[in-house]
């Protein structure tokens, strides 16, 4: 497809540079780019999402005494 954008002209000469250095066309570098800044942004949100599931959340923590009593109440093992 097609498109038309405007950038900045130092970022284009910049471009052009690193198309020309890396051996590849204008429309090679730009889907590079895109799709790599597309990638990001989705790992980017997977991170997010993970974050919040697994950030605990301050009013879910159990009492000191309560979680006390829990530890206590486990089977004590040797770890030999």
């Amino acid at each position: 497809m097609k498109t038309a954008i405007s950038i900045p002209d130092p970022i284009f000469e910049a471009a052009e540079e690193a198309a020309q250095r890396l051996g590849m066309s204008r429309s090679e570098l730009y889907t590079t780019a895109i799709s790599r800044f597309l990638d990001s942004q989705n790992d980017q949100a997977i991170t997010e999402m993970l974050n919040r599931v697994y950030t605990p959340e301050t009013d879910s923590q159990l009492e000191p005494d309560l979680a006390a009593l829990q530890f206590h109440s486990l089977p004590k093992d040797d770890w030999e």
